[in-house]
């Protein structure tokens, strides 16, 4: 009478030990995968990295706006003229007198 039930027997213990891997497999995935739980400080401490560089690069972006502003050929701001006249292509004014600091 054991002989018909005893590979039913077998068949589920081996189904319980596949879902019991798949599930330890899941739950460690959860626990050390890239995405999981003990990355999260490390994420966390990226994402304000990050939010600090972008906040960088917005303050950087302003500026480079207001000076695509000032250069605008419809209204070209005189003192944006002369300071890129000067740095640029080392004019001076006749009156002025230069200062070289090495």
């Amino acid at each position: 009478m054991n002989s018909p039930q005893h590979p039913r027997l077998a068949k589920e213990r081996a189904t319980q030990a596949l879902a019991l891997a798949c599930l330890l497999g899941m739950s460690s995935w959860i626990t050390i995968g890239p995405s999981g739980i003990l990355s999260w400080s490390e994420n966390s401490r990226l994402l304000e990295l990050r939010q600090k560089e972008l906040q960088q690069i917005e303050a950087r972006r302003e500026v480079l706006k207001n000076r695509v502003a000032l250069l605008n050929p419809n209204q070209v701001d005189p003192d944006m003229a002369g300071q890129l006249l000067r740095s640029d292509l080392n004019m001076v004014h006749p009156d002025e007198k230069v200062l070289l600091l090495n």
